[in-house]
Formats: structure tokens, sequence, C-alpha cells
């Protein structure tokens, strides 16, 4: 498989089309059977695959049966969930902890993991260990939109690799930066993304869309390209692509690239769009540094108001995000960070839950 080639299959049999797609990009040419073999999934929160959140189980099963098909036995699954979510719940909730038990493979959370300092560019990443130590690492993405960068795929997933700490650094440098140098640093040996039914509102799942394809390739720069392509971005809207591409990550040029299409009698014809309804929304936020699980569950919240009513209430923006650690600032706050706010909600990063519940007691009283 060539770095500009990219493979996709359309159909319903998700298992059976991860299987064609790897025999048919001779996958097996590249793989030895004392190769240590890592997979690193999208199960940033907690939530079944059904939701457009996380990696379905049944592309992740076909890459494990073809990998042991092959002769490959030493294959561990690795993952760090979202600050303020726990990924081992996210393994038995997402189906990984039968998944492992039935093929007996290791289940690693990364949020538990040592790390390694790596230099790149102007900056020094702190990256987990595991992950650097397979001797093929696979990157199984979930195609889903972003309320803050519009799109996450392969090179967004790899944010999972890195401990919850930098994490929210990774916010505190605007998202982009790192996320493009850390895929000059952590390269996949091969991407096989989850295009079955992404959430193309938010990132966190519940408004799931039918794709039906699973896209292959070894480029995370070209893939996330054809990625943003299909939700009807160009690549230099997405700027982490950009970045990663100058950082030589890959190359974001579409048109010097090879797309293979099989079964594309069974693709769905309806064009994919993105909702807009995060970015209308975050028209009432002021985020400074704000990290993803605590944006989103505002954003959650913000839409629960809209649907009872209560949105038009709100006659001032809510503030968000590490910016405003400990300052003293006029209006509403929400999380830790932002608890020098006239009012705030406790938490970091606080539940969905909680936010609408601080929302309408706060709009119900004219705030």
């Amino acid at each position: 498989m060539s770095q500009q080639d990219i493979h996709v299959i359309y159909g319903t049999d998700y298992a059976r089309m991860t299987l064609e797609i790897m025999e048919r990009t001779q996958v097996a040419k590249r793989l030895n059977p004392a190769m240590k073999i890592g997979i690193k999934p999208n199960l940033v929160v907690a939530k079944p695959a059904s939701s457009g959140a996380t990696t379905s189980p049944v592309v992740v099963e076909a890459v494990i049966r073809y990998l042991q098909q092959h002769g490959c036995n030493n294959i561990a699954i690795m993952e760090g969930s979202w600050v303020g979510d726990d990924t081992k719940t996210a393994f038995q909730v997402c189906g990984y902890q039968a998944l492992a038990e039935q093929y007996h493979v290791s289940l690693y959370d990364l949020k538990t993991d040592a790390f390694i300092m790596k230099s790149v560019g102007n900056l020094q990443l702190k990256v987990c260990k595991k992950p650097l130590e397979v001797d093929f690492l696979i990157n199984i993405p979930v195609l889903k939109a972003h309320c803050q960068t519009l799109l996450t795929c392969a090179l967004k997933n790899m944010k999972g690799c890195i401990p919850d700490s930098e994490k929210r650094r990774f916010h505190q440098l605007g998202l982009h930066q790192p996320i493009g140098y850390l895929g000059s640093l952590l390269k996949p040996d091969l991407i096989i993304i989850d295009a079955i039914a992404g959430d193309l509102t938010f990132e966190e799942g519940g408004n799931p869309v039918q794709m039906d394809r699973i896209i292959a390739g070894t480029d995370p720069v070209l893939l996330d390209s054809y990625a943003a392509s299909l939700l009807g971005y160009r690549p230099e809207e997405i700027e982490y692509i950009q970045i990663a591409e100058q950082m030589g990550a890959g190359t974001s040029r579409l048109e010097q690239a090879t797309i293979y299409e099989y079964d594309s009698g069974q693709k769905n014809t309806s064009q994919f769009k993105p909702s807009d309804k995060a970015r209308r929304l975050a028209k009432h936020i002021i985020a400074k540094e704000a990290c993803s699980a605590c944006y989103g569950s505002l954003i959650h919240g913000l839409q629960r108001c809209l649907e009872r009513g209560l949105l038009n209430q709100l006659t001032s923006p809510v503030h968000i995000g590490q910016g405003f650690r400990g300052k003293d600032f006029s209006g509403l706050g929400v999380g830790h960070c932002c608890r020098g706010g006239s009012s705030s909600v406790p938490g970091c990063p606080p539940t969905a839950k909680d936010i609408v519940h601080f929302l309408e007691s706060q709009l119900r009283h004219g705030s």
C-alpha cells in the first residue's frame, strides 16, 4: 500500500468489510508473528459505538481476527479516555473488555501509563510509553465532528496517547499546534477509519449519521484531508491538518492521491453535512483554553436550554476554560477554573446534567 493510497469500502457488514480491506491492502505482507502490535481505537467517552462517539468493537474484532490469522498474537488495545472520563469504564461499556477476554488480547489504560518527554519543533510533549514501544501501531479512529476543531479523525485520535496533564496543556496551547506536532511524533503503521455512523454534531455522540464505510491508508494527514472533504471542508479549514503537514507527518494534497473504492454499489449517495448547531451555540460562550470534556458538556447544556425555550433569556456569554483560573469576573462560569465568576457550577469537568441544572436555575431566575 502506497502512502498516497486511500482505500474505501462500502456496505453494512462491517466485519466483512474490515477483513476485506485489510486483505485488499495486503497488510499481512508488513507483519511478522514476533511483532508487538498496538491497536488505538477512539474510546473518548463510555458510550457505545451506536452513539456515534466511539470506535465500533466489530471493526476492532475483525482487525484482531485478521492479525491472529496471520500468526500475530502479541496484541494490545490501548486508550486513554478524555479528561473526566474513566477508560476502564469505557472498555466495559464499549464492548472492549469482552473482546479482550474472547481473543486473549491485553487492554492498557494509558491514563496509568508512564510517559516520555519528546521534542518536536519548539515544543516538549509528553507521550505515553506503550504506544511508542510497539512494533506496529494501528490507529482506528471514528470519523466525526468536533465542536472546537470541526473534525476529529486520524490525527486527533492520537491525543489519547498522552497523559491527562498533557491533554489539559494541549488546550492551553490551542489544540491545533500540539495535535499537528504529535502527528509527526507518533506515526501509525496502519489507519482504519470507522466511518460507519459518526456524530457530525458533537465529539461525544448522540447524533449519529449513517455513512456505512470503512476507510484505510497509512498517511494520517491525507486521510484526515479526505475525511474533511467528505464533510464539505477543505483541508486548510482544519488548522491541525496544515500544521501536521508542515511538520512532515504527511500530505494534504488529495489531488495526488489514488482512491480505491470497493462495493461502490452500496455507497450511500446522500451528502454528509456537519451540523452547525455547535457553532451557533458557541456564540453564547467565552472560552479560553477550555478542555474538550468541559466545553462539550457546556454545549450540551446550552442545547438543552434551547430545547426548553430558555436560551433566549441568556443575556451575557458563559465563561469556560483554564484561561480564567484564579480570576474574578462578572458573569456565569462553568467548571473549577471559572469559580471566580459571579456564579459558577463546580467540577473538573462538571457533568452535562450539572451544567443544565445550573443554567436552568440561573435563567429561570433572570440571569
